[in-house]
């Protein structure tokens, strides 16, 4: 058994085009944006939608967005995803990058957002 949840939406941008997108959705979206100190690919978006992470990041690809889900289990709910039809695409640190059947790109991480919550709202899987 082991619990997952949706925690972030990320806007991922092109590196050179990234202060750019950063004043675009902090505007768009109302919400002050922050450089994530220990991630400086990562910057935060306050409290777009409450109990969700929303950032951009800055990656040497195509601009997209993806999908994190943050698990008490990354290589439980790896192989859930992938018994489902993603397909493998990478690893970075404890991130694992999968592609759902539909193409789009999702990261499963371990547990970063407040444990409390996670408890409260995460689904449970046997």
């Amino acid at each position: 058994m082991h619990r997952s949840r949706l925690h972030a939406l990320i806007i991922d941008v092109p590196i050179d085009g990234e202060q750019a997108a950063s004043d675009f959705w902090s505007a768009a979206l109302g919400a002050p944006a922050q450089r994530v100190p220990t991630e400086p690919e990562f910057t935060e978006l306050a409290d777009v939608v409450p109990d969700l992470v929303t950032a951009l990041q800055a990656v040497d690809d195509a601009p997209r967005y993806h999908l994190d889900i943050e698990t008490d289990d990354v290589h439980a709910e790896v192989d859930r995803l992938l018994a489902l039809g993603a397909t493998r695409v990478s690893q970075w640190q404890e991130c694992h990058v999968l592609r759902a059947p539909s193409g789009h790109l999702l990261c499963v991480i371990p547990v970063a957002g407040d444990p409390a919550s996670f408890a409260a709202t995460a689904r449970r899987w046997d």
